[in-house]
């Protein structure tokens, strides 16, 4: 599914070949730095810079037999190099290069997605405006509740997804750090003042204090706010799903010339695209708890967590980026019905101003549990016996009495209903 979907801009940060170039960075910007402090002489750096390179395929026959991939690569580079390869690795272990080098590839992966959030963002801020002044059925427990307006659903779900877009690019930027503190993080043969010059290089943060691997909650806190952008997306897509019940009926996705819903019943148009948001959305948490099971490792360092990081990161950053277009497209081809928007609100004949009355009632000196007891009758008589529950309302002498004719009608006002909705709206800079 990720395969088939994904676009080739994520897809290429985590080739092979996009790996072992970014290993090869590392190498030649530590390399660089040796030669800044005269370990590398000008012409042994000049020889390195000119020749490095690697073959992919090379590589992977060496690492059959060395079954160290790290060990393949240089092997690879140093056949291209000659004898001034002796240089390079200098002083280094492998998850020197390999967490730097990981720290690049999120770098890039990272900045997509923040793009992918940006877009959808907008276009959720186009919807909110467009229905910002459809009123539509408020729902709880999905029973309808007092009105909204249509337009609200998605100011909500841009002002969740500012959130989460925020706190993954706060993780982005946590993760993106690389270490060359060594076999134990001591610095053996390397010093903090060149790890620092390096990263400066690379373009990445210096993890203050490392094993021989970068602390994994760096890594757990970026996919946890990979899964957390994914649920606001499910969310999005829950929503279109409920919106689009033939008993509902409210809104619907797009539906191409020449796209089918069922293989059996001709009439289907099925809510297929946000079903797949709700669905992958739970791989995002899958691997979020992966993620966070690498935090614990032996010691200084094991792999326990390098090999399921080779799935988890790819799959989490390209499912996301799919995700990410998908919900925008879903989004845009929104086929909103504003007939039916219309009619779903008069299902209760008006029951659902009923909290407007019960208050009204109360400020007039009732118990809370009197004026309840009132309403919910007139409430339920009314849906039962299919009648307007304001003309009810008006019939009942003891509420016209109480609150007079003239409050019971503003109460089952629209206009007075959601007449705090601009100052929401405007909470929101719009």
């Amino acid at each position: 599914m990720i395969k088939r979907y994904s676009r080739p801009e994520i897809d290429a940060v985590w080739t092979e070949q996009n790996k072992l170039e970014c290993w090869l960075k590392v190498e030649l910007a530590v390399c660089e730095a040796w030669s800044r402090r005269g370990k590398i002489p000008p012409e042994a750096l000049a020889v390195i810079q000119q020749k490095a390179g690697f073959d992919l395929e090379r590589v992977q026959t060496i690492e059959e037999t060395v079954r160290h991939d790290v060990i393949a690569f240089l092997t690879s580079v140093a056949e291209h190099v000659g004898a001034e390869a002796r240089y390079i690795h200098l002083g280094m272990t492998s998850s020197d290069v390999l967490d730097t080098a990981l720290a690049l590839q999120i770098k890039e992966a990272g900045s997509i997605l923040l793009e992918g959030c940006g877009k959808l963002r907008k276009s959720l801020a186009e919807k909110a405006k467009e229905f910002r002044d459809l009123p539509a059925i408020g729902r709880s427990h999905g029973i309808h509740a007092e009105p909204v307006v249509f337009g609200l659903r998605f100011a909500r779900f841009y002002e969740q997804l500012t959130r989460a877009t925020t706190r993954l690019e706060n993780a982005w930027k946590t993760v993106c750090v690389g270490k060359l503190s060594g076999a134990v993080g001591c610095y053996v043969h390397l010093d903090p003042e060149m790890e620092e010059e390096v990263m400066n290089t690379l373009e990445l943060g210096v993890a203050p204090i490392s094993s021989q691997v970068v602390s994994r909650d760096r890594h757990a806190d970026f996919l946890a706010a990979i899964a957390l952008t994914g649920a606001v997306l499910e969310s999005i897509a829950i929503e279109i799903r409920h919106l689009q019940r033939t008993e509902v009926g409210e809104a619907r996705e797009g539906f191409s010339k020449g796209q089918k819903g069922s293989s059996a019943m001709p009439h289907k148009r099925n809510p297929i695209d946000s079903e797949k948001i709700s669905g992958m959305a739970r791989l995002l948490r899958g691997n979020m708890h992966v993620a966070f099971e690498n935090i614990a490792l032996w010691h200084e360092r094991d792999i326990s967590h390098s090999s399921v990081e080779r799935v988890i990161f790819p799959d989490s950053t390209i499912a996301l980026d799919y995700l990410l277009s998908l919900t925008k497209k879903v989004v845009d081809n929104l086929v909103v019905d504003r007939e039916k928007i219309a009619a779903n609100l008069e299902i209760t004949g008006g029951a659902i101003s009923s909290e407007g009355l019960l208050l009204e009632m109360i400020e007039q000196g009732m118990s809370r549990e009197d004026a309840y007891a009132i309403v919910q009758k007139i409430a339920h008589e009314a849906l039962e016996n299919k009648e307007n529950m304001l003309e009810a309302a008006l019939k009942e002498s003891q509420l016209v009495e109480l609150i007079g004719e003239d409050k019971i009608r503003r109460t089952f006002d629209i206009d007075h209903t959601l007449r705090n909705v601009d100052f929401i709206y405007k909470r929101m800079g719009w």
